[in-house]
């Protein structure tokens, strides 16, 4: 309204007003203001109605959506992973092979001899035959 009346000078209001008294006559003219004043309240209450109206449903829209529960979980549902990851990179540098048992002799019931089996660091009977019958070139 402000801005309104910026661009109208007093002159010009005051022929406004001269019109005004022309076409509707000294009589009508208290009844039309009371009826433009009635109608510019009705528009400003419905405008402050339907303001209140869509801050309303923002608020219900924004607590339906629980913005703040939704980020948690997907920050929870995103540092599950990286968690495990990490404990097993932990586990993996941290490993310690168990110790080395050495197996218990083997008896074989139809010679009752006691064979021993191969430790990792002798080469088993096989490998050596092998190696013997392999043609060297």
């Amino acid at each position: 309204m402000v801005l309104f009346l910026n661009d109208i000078s007093g002159s010009e209001v005051l022929l406004i007003l001269v019109f005004v008294l022309m076409f509707f006559g000294s009589k009508s003219i208290p009844g039309l203001a009371r009826t433009l004043g009635k109608t510019m309240r009705q528009i400003k209450d419905a405008s402050s109605d339907l303001q209140d109206e869509i801050r309303k449903s923002g608020a219900d829209m924004k607590k339906d959506l629980n913005l703040n529960g939704l980020m948690e979980d997907t920050a929870r549902d995103i540092q599950q992973p990286l968690d495990q990851y990490v404990s097993d990179l932990d586990d993996a540098v941290s490993y310690q092979a168990p110790p080395r048992v050495q197996a218990p002799p083997v008896v074989d019931a139809s010679t009752s001899e006691v064979e021993t089996p191969p430790t990792a660091n002798e080469p088993s009977p096989s490998n050596e035959i092998d190696s013997l019958e392999a043609p060297k070139q």
